[in-house]
């Protein structure tokens, strides 16, 4: 069965786009559940830009504050110039007029074709840009022009990701702080560089030139993480009502709700490093791809295989805001 449900009317319009440099008109709040979007494939392996537009729908009905393409989940380092360009277009055009965030991906191995990238996202008009750290750096100086020359071509609120990078270039929160007194827009952090928490900590406490702090790895720490004051969380895609509701509960006050629940997704979020896929399986067991294919690796799920996702995945049915499949 496929994926269906009433779209929402539109409850504003937009101001027209400024000009390059200009702040963004009607900015969006920043915070909670910010998915990073996987890429669907068709069966011979060509992206299914059709479902990567389905896809923006199922996560607004899923009530995310935001979503985010392409990233590490979602094999952007497969994905050709033009098919990266054409997706983020594809995005552009399916989120206008919809309540969460679109945050568009701009990574590349050099400062040159990031610009690239965030210059055909710039006329895009998204919410914000993310860009993990370029593989050249071989100082932190390189990794913060590579933000620095990032800064100078949107006025959109930037995501710094702390991995992805150079090995050997760690990115001293000292330094992030100052990029973000440099270019106050360029002050959101995506922390997956260890120590994890205790530079999450630090980031927090660092405003308001820090304007958010998120974390990535499917959000696994993310209950002490919002007690330590951290913004959001981008988790993948096929989940992303039960990270919604578990942030809701969390917000007003049930943190014993949101824990039990954060229990029960983490099981099977867990599953997928027992069975490979099984995030991926959940996209199309939701009705949002049509397919369980990745140009990353071969996805081959046996019985016993879906029976164990199937038996997790039906503690999480009662918590779904979307058809279940």
């Amino acid at each position: 069965m496929r994926f269906s449900y009433s779209r929402r009317q539109a409850m504003f319009l937009f101001a027209c786009a400024p000009a390059l440099g200009g702040a963004p008109a009607a900015a969006k709040t920043l915070r909670g559940v910010f998915p990073i979007m996987s890429t669907p494939f068709t069966a011979d392996k060509a992206v299914d830009y059709e479902d990567l537009a389905r896809e923006v729908e199922f996560l607004d009905a899923c009530g995310v504050h935001g979503m985010v393409w392409p990233q590490l989940a979602s094999e952007y380092w497969l994905l050709t110039r033009e098919e990266r360009f054409r997706g983020m277009e594809a995005l552009a055009k399916a989120a206008r007029g919809r309540k969460p965030a679109l945050v568009l991906g701009v990574q590349a191995p050099t400062t040159d074709e990031m610009l690239e990238y965030a210059r055909h996202g710039e006329k895009l008009e998204p919410d914000g840009m993310i860009a993990i750290p370029p593989k050249e750096a071989r100082t932190l100086e390189d990794f913060l022009n590579y933000y620095r020359a990032l800064a100078k071509v949107t006025k959109r609120p930037i995501f710094v990701q702390t991995s992805g990078g150079a090995k050997d270039v760690e990115p001293k929160v000292e330094a992030l702080v100052e990029l973000a007194r440099e270019f106050p827009h360029c002050a959101y952090i995506k922390e997956e560089y260890p120590p994890i928490l205790e530079r999450a900590k630090q980031l927090v406490a660092h405003r308001p030139y820090i304007k958010g702090v998120f974390s990535g790895a499917h959000g696994k720490g993310w209950t002490y993480e919002m007690r330590l004051g951290c913004d959001g969380t981008c988790p993948g895609s096929s989940l992303s009502d039960v990270y919604v509701r578990i942030w809701d509960w969390y917000q007003g006050g049930e943190k014993e709700k949101a824990l039990d629940l954060f229990a029960k997704l983490m099981l099977l979020v867990n599953l997928d490093s027992q069975i490979p896929g099984t995030l991926t399986y959940l996209m199309k067991r939701r009705g949002v791809f049509k397919t369980v294919v990745s140009r990353q690796r071969e996805i081959k799920l046996s019985k016993e295989a879906l029976d164990e996702i199937e038996f997790n995945f039906a503690t999480l049915k009662p918590f779904l805001k979307t058809h279940a499949g």
